[in-house]
């Protein structure tokens, strides 16, 4: 297999007396997609907080394409190729497409916004996702169903030349045929030879379109498993913590 985009080697996160991440482990691997379940407080968002650089890591190592970082500001994270879409998506719905995607790091031309230029590359990053359920990426975020903002919050990451994409629940809350588009975009984009990383709490999800399963429980990483090689109850065993103590 291909050197992993993102490894972590004993990663430990305290806040106050409480330990939220305890010596975990994780490999993601380019045109992979590796689920992150586990229940509520198992330290999942912990985790990402740690490799977005938003609350970086008290000890461990980290390797980004085999070479050691230390990941201490969302800034850094973003410069090596490390993008999240937070299940809030952060799309302002005032804005159209193009002004979303490059909100922030806008493009000008003699002293004036390059539209044009901003205009083709956001159609070519939907493009690119074989993205057909936007009309125009002049289209209102208002506008746009959950499926679609979604879509656009993960193109925006691949327009800013991601290695690792990151979804934190990229379902929730979105009916069936909104769900499924949005997993055949995630599929699309490991295809492509992206690392992703996807929380979910639905297992369902998870089968339909992961490789890889990591599973956190209390702190710890109890399993990381091929998607081929388990099952929806052992999975539930690791999550519960069961499946650890049948182990221990």
């Amino acid at each position: 297999m291909s050197v992993p985009v993102v490894q972590l080697s004993g990663v430990k996160k305290s806040f106050g007396p409480v330990d939220v991440l305890k010596g975990v482990d994780l490999v993601a691997h380019p045109g992979r997609v590796t689920a992150l379940v586990g229940d509520n407080g198992a330290g999942k968002s912990t985790l990402i907080k740690g490799l977005s650089g938003v609350q970086p890591y008290d000890s461990g190592q980290v390797l980004f394409e085999g070479q050691p970082v230390d990941i201490t500001s969302p800034r850094q994270a973003a410069a090596l190729g490390i993008e999240v879409v937070y299940q809030d998506l952060a799309l302002c719905e005032n804005l159209d497409i193009v002004q979303n995607m490059f909100l922030g790091r806008e493009e000008t031309g003699q002293a004036t916004l390059d539209e044009a230029s901003m205009e083709y590359q956001a159609a070519m990053a939907l493009q690119s996702l074989s993205v057909k359920t936007v009309k125009s990426v002049r289209q209102k975020v208002s506008s746009l169903s959950g499926g679609q903002r979604q879509t656009v919050a993960i193109a925006r990451s691949v327009l800013r030349s991601a290695k690792l994409v990151i979804l934190d629940e990229p379902t929730a809350a979105l009916g069936v045929a909104q769900t499924e588009q949005v997993l055949n975009l995630v599929r699309r984009l490991a295809d492509q030879g992206y690392a992703v990383i996807m929380i979910s709490h639905n297992l369902a999800d998870v089968f339909k379109v992961a490789d890889d399963i990591a599973v956190l429980y209390l702190g710890n990483m109890v399993a990381q498993l091929k998607t081929s090689e388990t099952n929806h109850n052992e999975v539930i065993g690791y999550i519960t913590g069961i499946k650890q103590q049948v182990n221990a």
